[in-house]
């Protein structure tokens, strides 16, 4: 059974109160987004509290660790504590499970074919109960609805974001939605 007290004292050092509290807001949410799917809530606990575990801290933890980050994400990008974050589970919170590795790494931009685990943190980290943006009410339903078409609406979501804002959009965002589409339109 997963303990997430194991990892309180660590995670409050290195995210501070607010962002822990973000983070099992989070746990909450996959938890009833893992409701009647066929995976080990062990595994999505321990992803969705440990999701931001690198957040404020990218630069001393790529130091630190001499970490190595996937030449496609852009170093500058607010996305790369999901990247750092994935290699600060496994070397500083000893997480070895590549289906909470990976749900860690993916939450923010997403990837083509996400596993299970990886659509229920992205999402969870999208549409826990604090979460007050346009169109979150839309996307928590879809999610609870129907797992694809919530993660569809909420790429799209971000999407439109980014472009209003004149922001970088990391490509693997656009390989994630372009999956699903291919997905759905081979499923109709």
């Amino acid at each position: 059974m997963f303990d997430i007290d194991l990892y309180k004292d660590k995670l409050l050092e290195d995210i501070g109160k607010k962002r822990y509290k973000h983070s099992l807001r989070v746990v909450d949410a996959a938890i009833k987004l893992s409701e009647d799917l066929d995976i080990e809530v062990d595994k999505v606990k321990a992803a969705a509290v440990l999701h931001d575990c690198a957040k404020y801290n990218e630069e001393k933890y790529i130091r630190e660790l001499d970490l190595k980050i996937d030449e496609k994400i852009d170093p500058t990008s607010p996305v790369i504590h999901a990247f750092v974050g994935a290699e600060v589970a496994q070397k500083v919170y000893n997480i070895k499970d590549n289906d909470i590795l990976d749900a860690i790494r993916y939450h923010t931009t997403g990837r083509a074919n996400m596993s299970l685990y990886e659509k229920i943190v992205f999402l969870a980290d999208a549409i826990e109960e604090k979460r007050d943006y346009p169109g979150v009410e839309d996307i928590r339903k879809k999610a609870f609805e129907d797992i694809d078409q919530g993660l569809l609406e909420c790429l799209d979501h971000n999407i439109k974001f980014l472009i209003d804002k004149k922001s970088y959009i990391e490509s693997l965002t656009f390989e994630a939605r372009n999956y699903l589409i291919k997905e759905k339109n081979g499923k109709s």
